[in-house]
């Protein structure tokens, strides 16, 4: 490995969206003199499916191999979405540095401008999230989630491929119909509006890049939406191509440290550099409330729960939301935490969650889990 007055080695998972984040955390080291070299590594979490990352639980299916990196001496600091940074020890390792946090949200995306209360009853909407799917379930039990994998651009691919496929066809027939004919009244049965005065070639040439991917696109489950984290569109610059919503954090609670990057490394004198380089003071009170909850409840990836928290001046205030997979059970609670003792304050919210009855909702999930993995 080369020696840190050389290049630092940043470890990172290979998808578009970790490496853009892995990338702002190389240039903020850059204007600090440092020579920075991004090191990309497989994780678990690449190889497994939704259900069996879950049932890795708070070992860290995305972030484990990272942080062997680190502790193996091959590279100097991993840079993680702090979502998936278990809360428990991490061995020798800290984190050092916390960036400042992007959209905290979730974003409903849908195909044609949908809202969310405008969804057609019996909707499908897709999300690879515990969390979003009892959220979305307690807020609309006529809906139909299930369950999208992949990247970013592929779950947005495989909600645009059935619609935007149907629109290109419709085209094609009515581009082949008008021929011969003075004009197209566009009128093709279909309820949906299409302006049939362009060409099929011109309404391609329209489309954006993610769009024309869609395309070629085989289809699979067919969605009238997805949720996704507001940040992860944001940092690969996808939300200016796709019709989106803001869910209300109120009501769609996001998951503890959502849209925070978290940049782990041993706990010596290079971690207090990094944290002098990188850690914005907000961001780090705002995510420590949030992880200390998730500690505390110890929830992990088993169970359906967010935890949101907003420094507002000597408070953190801080909402946190419990709720059983099928979203009909919840065990929710906001508090104002003072600033100057919020990790205490959070393990005394988390504690009355708990005896709320919190506490036996994660109980369940965990059994459920753990029955699952029996069945396997």
């Amino acid at each position: 490995m080369n020696t840190r007055e050389d290049t630092v080695r940043l470890a990172t998972r290979s998808s578009d969206l970790a490496l853009r984040q892995a990338s702002t955390v190389k240039d903020r080291l850059e204007t600090r003199r440092r020579t920075v070299e991004l090191v990309e590594i497989e994780t678990t979490g690449d190889q497994l499916r939704d259900d069996l990352i879950r049932r890795l639980g708070k070992t860290g299916a995305f972030a484990r191999a990272l942080d062997e990196a680190v502790l193996d001496g091959d590279c100097d600091a991993a840079v993680h979405s702090m979502k998936d940074v278990p809360t428990e020890d991490m061995e020798d390792l800290v984190v050092a540095g916390v960036p400042e946090r992007a959209a905290p949200g979730d974003l409903l995306v849908t195909p044609d401008g949908t809202s969310f209360s405008d969804l057609p009853e019996g909707a499908t909407v897709g999300t690879a999230s515990l969390r979003r799917k009892a959220e979305l379930l307690a807020a609309r039990p006529d809906l139909d989630v299930l369950g999208v994998r992949g990247n970013v651009d592929t779950r947005i691919e495989k909600l645009l491929a059935p619609h935007r496929q149907r629109e290109h066809e419709r085209r094609v027939e009515a581009a082949e119909e008008s021929e011969g004919n003075d004009e197209s009244d566009g009128d093709d049965g279909n309820d949906d509006p299409v302006d049939f005065e362009r060409t099929p070639q011109e309404w391609f040439e329209d489309l954006t890049e993610i769009e024309r991917r869609s395309l070629e696109r085989e289809v699979e489950d067919e969605f009238d939406a997805i949720v996704l984290a507001a940040a992860g569109l944001e940092r690969i610059g996808l939300d200016r191509h796709v019709h989106t919503e803001a869910l209300p954090p109120e009501q769609f609670v996001p998951a503890p440290g959502q849209g925070a990057i978290a940049v782990t490394a041993r706990d010596d004198a290079f971690a207090t550099t990094l944290n002098d380089a990188l850690d914005h003071p907000r961001t780090r009170v705002e995510t420590t409330a949030e992880r200390v909850v998730l500690e505390e409840l110890g929830g992990g990836c088993v169970a359906p729960m967010g935890a949101y928290a907003v420094l507002e001046g000597g408070y953190v205030h801080t909402s946190v939301r419990v709720l059983s997979e099928d979203g009909t059970e919840e065990v929710a609670a906001t508090r104002d935490l003072p600033v100057e003792r919020h990790p205490e304050a959070a393990r005394d919210l988390a504690a009355e969650l708990a005896d709320d009855g919190a506490a036996e909702l994660i109980e369940r999930a965990r059994d459920a889990d753990e029955e699952a993995k029996r069945a396997t």
